[in-house]
């Protein structure tokens, strides 16, 4: 975790110190209020409906060493800051973000860390936890939690990284042109992985080649990398997997040019890494081979989903890159679990099974959470809750057709869509394509959907609930494990 005097603090951000010993040490940041720790620093944010200023004296009411603001302090503010010894800083141009990017890029540089950089359409977060595993052990490693990987978790993350960190592993999210390369630019990864190139975003950037020109910032920021001193024989790396219709042009535009290591990872015989015999056991968990050169372990994991094992994949090259033993990576991923909200299958006390994947989706992440219900092993029908995918822009209407066609030819027992325009879309073409009427259900929102599906479900039952973030979906889930 940072510490820093405040005149340093100031002096790296460009802010304005308003108030407050300049030698005052300050440690650790924190965006909420209510989680500035004795000591601490309080950034404050404007937002659309609060004003994270109006929250600056409790945080030094809790104990805060330093709060950052995004505007003119008040009398008040002054005050009470005067009265407990803490300092005030206005952030240059009252602008945050660049606050948190300008210090945790300094802190970064000051560190030696190896630093791996993950970003793509589908399927970052699992590889995070999957490549977090397979180098601890080895190494001091650290990365985001939850669903800090945008402008402003990363460099949380990297501020509140333990001293003893010697990895760094940092999922990288966005939603517009410029976010990676901040991103990386801040945390500095030796190697990076882009998972592949979909359609999340689209509404935002326009084409699946503006999305790739997006990710490929990443790749940039590779390539002016510095060896890091706890594996000063990592050369700069690009992960990618072989099977992704992008993947020679990231490579062609980008990491050729670039002069990058490119490591391709999938089912091909080319493949610096490839996974054989691949299989799903009756609750939909992988287990394959991993090949690399003359090498080979067994790898079974805990994960819910075949999807899992390209993302294991890009998990294991980033640790052999890193030096790691195949066979040992191999074991360590194998204890990963689903996260919440990810894929997870849980069993409700009715008799059925939940798998909740209610934290995002797109529509090849939905055709992959499909396709793992087609080959989950129950004793029941098979259950799909199917929400609207959001940030399709121009697209929505042609996707959520598409997405409503595999729905049917994965035939599910019963589906219930969910949502407003589009999943009428989703059921009408569900229905075109032969999905019988008396299969399909329509919900507008989470709760009519449990309203609708939990009384007609019966032991033995297996519910898949897949939807974006924004339709709350995870509220069918709660209700159908019995948490409401």
């Amino acid at each position: 975790m940072f510490e820093l005097a405040a005149e340093e603090v100031a002096e790296i951000t460009r802010a304005a110190l308003l108030l407050g010993d300049a030698a005052q040490p300050i440690r650790g940041v924190a965006t909420d209020s209510r989680e500035v720790e004795p000591g601490g620093t309080y950034v404050a944010f404007k937002g659309e409906r609060v004003d994270g200023n109006a929250f600056a004296e409790g945080a030094i009411e809790r104990g805060a060493a330093a709060v950052v603001l995004s505007g003119e302090p008040t009398q008040e503010l002054l005050d009470l800051a005067a009265a407990r010894g803490a300092c005030v800083l206005r952030a240059d141009g009252d602008d945050p973000t660049a606050f948190l990017l300008a210090l945790a890029g300094e802190w970064r540089a000051r560190h030696g860390w190896l630093c791996v950089g993950i970003t793509g359409s589908v399927g970052k977060t699992t590889t995070k936890d999957l490549t977090l595993a397979a180098l601890e052990g080895s190494f001091v490693a650290h990365a985001n939690k939850g669903n800090l990987n945008s402008v402003i978790g990363v460099p949380l993350t990297i501020l509140s990284a333990p001293e003893e960190t010697q990895v760094l592993v940092c999922e990288m999210g966005m939603n517009h042109p410029g976010e990676i390369a901040r991103i990386a630019g801040c945390a500095r990864p030796r190697v990076g992985v882009i998972t592949n190139i979909g359609t999340s975003h689209i509404g935002y950037l326009g084409s699946r080649e503006a999305i790739a020109d997006a990710k490929a910032e990443l790749i940039g920021a590779l390539a002016a990398s510095e060896p890091a001193p706890v594996a000063p024989g990592v050369a700069p790396a690009l992960v990618l997997g072989s099977a992704d219709d992008f993947t020679s042009y990231l490579e062609e535009r980008y990491a050729r040019p670039s002069g990058l290591e490119v490591v391709e990872v999938g089912e091909g015989q080319s493949d610096a890494l490839r996974a054989e015999d691949i299989a799903l056991d009756p609750q939909g968990r992988a287990r394959f081979t991993v090949v690399a050169g003359d090498e080979k372990a067994r790898v079974a994991l805990a994960l819910t989903g075949a999807q899992a094992v390209i993302d294991a994949l890009y998990a294991l090259a980033v640790a052999r890159v890193a030096g790691v033993p195949l066979a040992l990576a191999a074991e360590r991923i194998g204890r990963v679990c689903s996260a919440d909200m990810r894929a997870r299958a849980i069993s409700a006390p009715g008799g059925w099974t939940v798998i909740d994947d209610t934290y995002n989706a797109s529509p090849s992440s939905l055709a992959c959470a499909l396709d793992t219900l087609a080959g989950y092993e129950a004793p029941g029908r098979r259950v799909a809750v199917i929400g609207t995918v959001g940030e399709l822009g121009s697209e929505a209407a042609h996707l959520h057709g598409l997405m409503g066609a595999y729905v049917a030819a994965v035939k599910p027992d019963l589906v219930c869509f969910v949502g407003a325009e589009d999943a009428d879309t989703m059921a009408e073409a569900a229905s075109i394509m032969g999905l019988g009427h008396e299969r399909v259900l329509r919900a507008k929102d989470a709760l009519e959907a449990a309203e609708l599906v939990i009384g007609r479900l019966e032991r033995g039952d297996v519910v898949l609930v897949k939807a974006s973030r924004a339709l709350g979906l995870e509220r069918f889930s709660e209700a159908a494990v019995g948490k409401r």
